[in-house]
């Protein structure tokens, strides 16, 4: 390197520079960038050592490469020097522009530091400006600065050592110095920012082949599921319109795909499901519901909807998987109706008929007359309209309605006077003479006097009225909308019903009948109706000579 004494700079000179950076910013990768850097400060500015010390993400400096002294950069290449350590040296010794010389008879106050460095041997200067194997030249590296004029982000520190003149830089060799960390720093700008284009170019491609591995294992996991998959449109006019089904849910349904797609699921599902359907594509979710196959039957399913979204803010759709529960909801109907029908006579049970009775009654009577006045002492009690609903009235004007808000009462009717009233009529059966024809032809004929019972006073009775057995020989029958009247003559025609020949076991019987009738009215629990109905059963049965309770 020349010095500043020297007129003038020799044209070999500026060649072999301009040759160093240009082989700078032709470099591949990252890592051949850093050593080439350090490689130009040997061969073209004249310095027998030079380090490379990158900053890293955590902010810490690194030696990256080394030039000049291969046991020197056996010695230190890959150890750290801390951020803090590194900081102290670039703010102590002289500032010549942008670079840091640190001489000899300062630096010693570095040597306990953890910055890593090298220790050169060498006689003490004999003039002024001679170097000295402790002095320490620094060119921080800077990324360009912003427009407004912003300092750059340090991205690391060029040291450099023993100049082969044996003399501290002069103007020129500070210069050329500082010129060349500056290009150094924009050629490790470039070579991370190449780096960094080129991972995420591997990156997306390696996404881009996991997305159409993942689209090829989608579509494979859709065509080829053994149970119904459909994707249809989510939102918009269109929202729940079938865009592709698979193979399984067409034969499921016995449509082809062609057909399927101009549906959406709501022209599928059967009317009383519409509602099930509505809640579950809402928000995607799960429901069981009926979907009409190509014949008008129905078929129960599990609709399961998952809303995807096809890209990034894209468009979304649901995901419906679609399984077969045709055989699981026959069976649990079958096990529902086991539990709450008589085994016998396939009638509702004790606990069936407790529950449709429970259902038409609440547990306030109703109060003929007009809505109660309310003044100051009835605040937080209840009050009754005409037709019993229950208002609670609170301070502060909150009106807390009770489970009965819109329950429409059962009255019965009037017992002394025939003022047209309908009421829920609860007929309470016993058969007379059954046990005997038990204890003489036995319990299968028995149970075929049952059967028979059961099954002429089910055609007996209108449709939407209960027959149920209650255990043994009693029945109950539930006919709303009767006065006292239709209610007297409902029992004389089961009763003569009752009364004809029962073929059972070969031979033909015959039973009577005795017949309660209560009246089921809001105030009173199912058993309160059932015992009362059983008591007038029981008065009625005393009220009749024994020979006569039973037809024969």
């Amino acid at each position: 390197m020349e010095t500043e004494s020297e007129p003038y700079v020799r044209l070999a000179t500026l060649r072999q520079l301009h040759q160093v950076m240009a082989d700078m910013n032709t470099a591949r990768s990252l890592a051949d960038t850093l050593q080439t850097v350090a490689d130009g400060v040997v061969n073209g500015l004249g310095y027998e050592l030079a380090c490379v010390n990158l900053v890293r993400p955590d902010g810490d400096l690194v030696v990256a490469a080394f030039a000049g002294n291969p046991a020197a950069e056996a010695l230190i290449t890959g150890r750290v020097g801390s951020r803090d350590s590194w900081e102290r040296r670039l703010t102590m010794g002289e500032h010549w522009g942008d670079l840091v010389f640190i001489p000899h008879t300062e630096g010693w106050i570095l040597d306990d530091d953890d910055v890593p460095q090298w220790y050169t041997d060498g006689p003490a200067p004999r003039f002024e400006d001679e170097w000295h194997p402790s002095d320490r030249l620094f060119a921080p590296m800077y990324t360009p600065a912003s427009p407004g004029g912003t300092c750059g982000e340090l991205i690391g520190v060029l040291s450099v050592d023993r100049p082969r003149n044996g003399r501290r830089p002069g103007a020129w060799g500070r210069e050329a110095l500082q010129m060349y960390a500056f290009q150094a720093a924009i050629a490790i700008s470039n070579a991370r920012l190449r780096a960094n284009m080129q991972r995420a170019l591997v990156r997306l491609e390696r996404e881009q082949q996991a997305l159409r591995a993942s689209e090829e294992s989608f579509r494979q996991a859709f065509e080829y599921a053994p149970s119904g998959m459909a994707i249809a449109e989510m939102g918009g006019d269109q929202h729940g319109r079938i865009l592709r089904t698979n193979d399984a849910l067409c034969r499921l349904l016995g449509r082809p795909a062609s057909a399927m797609r101009r549906y959406s699921f709501s022209d599928l599902v059967h009317p009383e499901d519409i509602g099930t359907l509505l809640r579950t594509s809402a928000e995607g979710g799960r429901a069981e519901l009926r979907l009409g196959r190509r014949d008008g039957t129905y078929v129960w399913v599990s609709l399961r909807n998952s809303v995807v979204a096809d890209a990034a803010d894209g468009p979304r759709f649901l995901l419906t998987h679609v399984e077969d529960i045709e055989d699981r909801k026959r069976r649990e109907q079958q096990l529902a109706h086991r539990a709450s029908h008589d085994s016998l006579t396939g009638l509702p049970n004790s606990a069936e008929l407790r529950t449709r009775l429970s259902s038409r009654l609440c547990t306030r009577p109703a109060h003929p007359g007009a809505l109660e006045s309310l003044d100051a002492a009835s605040f937080g009690h209840p009050a009754y309209d005409a037709n019993g609903h229950g208002f609670d009235f609170r301070p502060g004007g909150v009106e807390v309605y009770d489970g009965f808000d819109h329950h429409v009462h059962t009255t019965a009717p009037d017992s002394e006077r025939d003022d047209g009233t309908k009421g829920l009529a609860v007929l309470f059966c016993d058969l007379d003479g059954f046990k005997s024809i038990n204890d003489r032809f036995g319990h299968n004929a028995g149970d075929a006097v049952l059967i028979e019972v059961a099954r002429r006073l089910s055609r007996a009775v209108r449709d939407g009225d209960t027959v149920a057995r209650l255990g043994g020989d009693e029945f109950v029958i539930l006919a709303d909308g009767l006065g006292r009247a239709d209610a007297a003559d409902l029992a004389v025609r089961l009763r003569n019903e009752i009364i004809q020949p029962i073929r059972a076991e070969g031979r033909a019987v015959r039973v009577g009948a005795s017949f309660g009738i209560g009246w089921a009215h809001c105030g009173m629990t199912a058993d309160e109706v059932l015992k009362s109905a059983d008591e007038r059963m029981y008065v009625e049965k005393r009220s009749r000579p024994k020979q006569h309770r039973r037809a024969g």
